[in-house]
């Protein structure tokens, strides 16, 4: 069947790349298996944590604040929670919440404990995550992600449904993590019963426990926060350092894996990429090589592992692999802390990470490759030796080791700050400038965020929220840049295609991008069927307007879409409708007035424009820091636009805008004064 664009003129060009991948979320119930429970009680035994149980409860008896420091799989994510539920913690009706920094974990841990406490997940153990919740009356132990009990604090700001907060994963320093421990702080000091447990694998333990020490004087029996170490590592790992360094990494992660595979005992191996992009291009060239691996040797199976993958997926990389089989599993740093993969023996570091950096001067945020930290080395190295002595292949030589930052800098001095005020300042925060961060953020970078919600109408000239726009953006689960573009549908009349629009923001990959050759060929012809000159959020609402109306995998096969993606971003837009009928944003069709679609998003998206300078490159208005078009975007082989609007920066060998759209300069004057009333918009 022909698929037409909904809306305006297709493309010409038909040569372009594809957009990158996330799935959908799934979700996964364990059968019962009484040999199994018993195989995990042992496991629970075998745990460092387990001869810690009674020093733990003793602890939070007397001290307000635990800092638990232990190793990633040490046991302090899954068997702490079901330690403090079994001493009584629950006893009175509050619940254990679990704060985790990513979903992938959130919901991994959950799976993991009610399986462990034989339940059906959502009922005694369950979690809740952006758009997925999965707990009722009845819940004890909560695996959440940080956003939602930072939500759960504008209804209930001392928390007393909780007992105990843990904070997991504390080292990775991520903007949410500084925020909670910063109102976790303020809250201790007004209910003394609740009690607050620091997960962290690396960071300053002292630190944090001065941090959160409400003791003033100089006599240590009246502490209130207290340090206890555990010992998480069960065998000796050999590290290997590269003696010369690699050209690419990608390639030498590939080698690395076929030389352990073909010269190593069985095992499986764990590998660190940067990105998505990379981990699929990784197991797709595995793949290859597992096919011509002869009868009768250990077979290869390459498996991915990123925060985007649907439960099911990653799900996989947990199961044990037949006896003539070797797992071999290419992960973002996810896997670095946040989950523990059992039967890992090798370990292969790329040296390198992929992280958020936010610039002052142009206010972009982009994705950053640079090299990782010591303790993120340590971090990687440490995810083998957990059932026998293992071994760590860095491909970086011993000099560029002792060369690296002992730690990555905290997200809150490298964000943009704009949703964290937001979400500050509905809590009752006036000052946010003198708000108790565990690392202050540059102030350059609060005065941005502050700029910014004062432009966007979340804030008013004396910097106290809106009525009704900031109250209502600061409700939304959403950065306040989309939560305003939502917000302005509802009277603009096309909330429907902007809801639609943004649904499909939350998922990535909704296009399939075949390795090479025929395949890739015919995606790409079949692919341009949706693609719009207006730029490639008006392309997804083509996409999605089309899959309405097919709703089937063997049409999304045929149309080169990811169908698992798709339905994902139906059952957030769904979830979204609710909330607007929540929020008395009235839901409402513009009947393909295009421009109506593009002035509302650009009502959102102001901040983030980029101009054609007189050089053939893209420049911000602010900062002249120099874009270039995504091979993603259906505009790469397009005839340049003047104006554009983009989404999301993403830094390689340049720096590439990604999710565009072409807009009039006359729109900013009209819906974004405060911000560009200084600026020139005369293009160069």
């Amino acid at each position: 069947m022909n698929v037409k664009p909904i809306f305006s003129k297709p493309r010409d060009n038909m040569w372009q790349e594809d957009k990158s991948d996330i799935e959908a979320h799934s979700s996964t119930q364990f059968v019962y298996n009484a040999y199994h429970s018993l195989a995990l009680n042992m496991q629970r035994q075998r745990l460092p944590t387990f001869k810690y149980k009674s020093h733990i409860i003793y602890l939070l008896e007397k001290y307000q604040t635990l800092v638990l420091i232990g190793e990633t799989g040490c046991g302090k994510s899954t068997q702490l929670p079901q330690y403090l539920l079994e001493a009584g913690w629950c006893s009175d009706g509050k619940i254990i919440g679990i704060t985790e920094p990513r979903r992938v974990a959130a919901t991994s841990l959950a799976n993991r404990v009610a399986d462990e406490r034989n339940c059906i997940l959502g009922t005694e153990v369950g979690y809740s995550i952006r758009f997925d919740n999965y707990t009722d009356e009845t819940t004890k132990i909560k695996y959440m992600t940080e956003g939602i009990l930072l939500r759960e604090l504008m209804s209930d700001p001392l928390l007393t449904s909780y007992s105990v907060i843990v904070v997991d994963e504390v080292h990775e320093r991520t903007l949410l993590t500084d925020i909670i421990m910063g109102l976790l702080k303020k809250i201790i000091r007004k209910r003394r019963s609740l009690r607050i447990v620091v997960c962290s694998a690396t960071v300053d333990a002292e630190q944090l426990r001065d941090f959160f020490n409400t003791n003033t004087t100089k006599d240590s029996t009246k502490d209130t926060a207290v340090i206890l170490t555990i010992e998480g590592r069960l065998y000796p790992v050999d590290i290997f350092f590269i003696k010369e360094p690699v050209a690419n990494y990608v390639t030498s992660v590939i080698d690395t894996v076929m030389k352990i595979h073909e010269n190593e005992e069985p095992g499986d191996i764990l590998a660190f990429l940067t990105g998505l992009d990379e981990v699929d291009r990784a197991v797709s060239l595995l793949l290859e090589h597992a096919k011509l691996i002869k009868e009768g040797k250990l077979k290869l199976l390459p498996l991915a592992m990123y925060g985007s993958l649907p439960n099911s997926e990653q799900l996989k990389v947990f199961w044990r692999a037949a006896k003539d089989t070797r797992k071999v599993i290419i992960a973002t740093n996810i896997a670095e802390t946040s989950i523990t993969i059992p039967n890992i023996i090798y370990v292969i570091d790329c040296g390198f990470v992929k992280i958020p950096w936010y610039e002052t001067e142009t206010q972009t945020n982009s994705l950053i490759i640079v090299p990782i930290s010591k303790a993120s080395a340590d971090q990687r190295a440490g995810r083998a030796g957990r059932i026998r002595t293992g071994k760590a292949y860095r491909l970086y030589t011993e000099k560029a080791y002792s060369e690296l930052f002992e730690t990555t800098p905290p997200e809150m001095q490298r964000s943009d700050l704009a949703p964290a005020i937001l979400q500050l300042k509905a809590l009752g925060i006036d000052n946010v400038l003198r708000f108790n961060f565990p690392s202050a953020p540059p102030s350059k970078n609060l005065l941005t965020g502050l700029e910014l919600l004062y432009a966007l109408g979340a804030i008013d000239s004396n910097g106290e929220l809106t009525t009704p726009l900031g109250i209502t953006m600061a409700e939304m689960p959403l950065e306040p840049v989309l939560a305003k573009s939502l917000i302005v549908s509802g009277e603009m009349g096309c909330s429907e295609e902007i809801s639609t629009i943004l649904a499909m923001l939350q998922v990535q990959n909704v296009f399939i991008r075949p390795a090479g050759g025929q395949a890739a060929i015919k995606a790409r012809i079949a692919q341009r069927k949706f693609e719009v000159e207006e730029g490639d959020l008006l392309t997804l609402l083509n996409v999605y307007i089309a899959y309405e109306k097919n709703k089937t995998s063997s049409w999304c096969q045929k149309q080169f879409l990811n169908n698992k993606a798709l339905r994902r971003a139906m059952e957030i837009r769904t979830q979204m409708h609710s909330m607007m009928k929540k929020l008395n944003i009235p839901l409402v069709s513009c009947n393909r007035n295009v421009q109506q679609i593009l002035k509302c998003i650009t009502a959102g998206l102001f901040s983030k424009v980029a101009y054609l300078h007189y050089t053939g490159t893209y420049k911000t208005i602010r900062g002249n820091k120099d874009l270039y078009i995504h091979p993603n975007s259906c505009l790469y082989t397009l005839q340049q636009p003047q104006w554009l609007l983009f989404y999301e920066v993403l830094q390689t060998n340049k720096t590439y805008m990604k999710d565009i759209t072409v807009i009039q300069p006359e729109w900013l004057l009209e819906l974004a004064p405060h911000f560009y009333e200084k600026t020139s918009l005369d293009p160069i």
